[in-house]
């Protein structure tokens, strides 16, 4: 029988597909392991219209059979949803030097404007950016502007 900790150090490398610097882990999609004869993850998507669910489900399974070698089922938890706040600083760190900036830890009661305030640009820091676009290259991203460096750069959206 695996260890929770065996699981939990095996799903660090199962890494998002749209941001392959971030695991489950990271991201803290993963919401409860189980381990009996089979090892029972349950893991949250960060959007629910996110189109990587299935091949997350997927890729979660195969990486804990082949390290673990225990028959694996992944399910999505509906009793939690996903927020920002979930997501790990040692994430948040991976997420900035990718070049992306990382959601803030507070928000407005607006999320747009949130989104819209200036946030510290993931390549120099500046907080001389703005708001170009509250779409990005996928539903979880902003687009941003530096006018310090002239770097465009996305944001991960905050969600709570």
């Amino acid at each position: 029988m695996a260890s929770k900790e065996s699981i939990y150090k095996a799903l660090e490398e199962v890494m998002d597909p749209e941001i392959p610097v971030l695991s489950v882990i990271d991201l803290g999609m993963i919401t409860d392991v189980q381990t009996g004869d089979e090892i029972v993850v349950k893991m949250i998507p960060t959007f629910a219209a996110c189109p990587a669910i299935s091949y997350l489900q997927s890729n979660i399974k195969k990486v804990l059979e082949e390290k673990l070698k225990m028959p694996v089922s992944v399910l999505i938890d509906k009793s939690v949803n996903w927020a920002s706040s979930r997501m790990t600083q040692a994430g948040r760190e991976k997420l900035k030097n990718y070049g992306i900036a990382p959601p803030p830890r507070e928000q407005q009661s607006d999320p747009l404007l949130t989104i819209a305030s200036q946030v510290p640009c993931p390549h120099c820091g500046s907080r001389e950016t703005y708001l170009r676009s509250p779409f990005g290259a996928t539903l979880c991203r902003a687009m941003h502007y530096c006018k310090s460096c002239g770097q465009v750069f996305e944001q991960f959206k905050p969600l709570d």
